[in-house]
């Protein structure tokens, strides 16, 4: 439990500092389409590796539908990726995304 909520503080502070237009945290969390399309995809990739496709791909449509970014489950991205601006974008099973 720590360590998903040290990701999320982590997150919330990347986009601090990648993103002057942020003022404040509860604008982050609740209007970044970005941050929820990342952590969805942790969700979903988390399913992914245990082998709960139908699951995994469940959430990341979802995720679609709601933020218009598309990351697939299998994936696999690192540390501090921000998507700014990101509707319409898509990201395949096999991109790993590293900082």
């Amino acid at each position: 439990m720590f360590k998903i909520l040290k990701r999320i503080k982590d997150d919330i502070n990347m986009v601090f500092e990648q993103d002057p237009a942020a003022r404040s945290t509860l604008e982050v969390v609740t209007s970044y389409a970005g941050i929820h399309a990342v952590w969805s995809h942790l969700i979903a990739h988390e399913l992914y590796k245990r082998k709960k496709f139908v699951t995994a791909r469940l959430i990341s449509q979802v995720a679609r539908f709601f933020t218009g970014i598309e990351i697939h489950p299998g994936a696999q991205i690192g540390k501090r990726l921000f998507i700014d601006h990101g509707m319409g974008g898509s990201h395949w099973r096999d991109l790993s995304y590293w900082r």
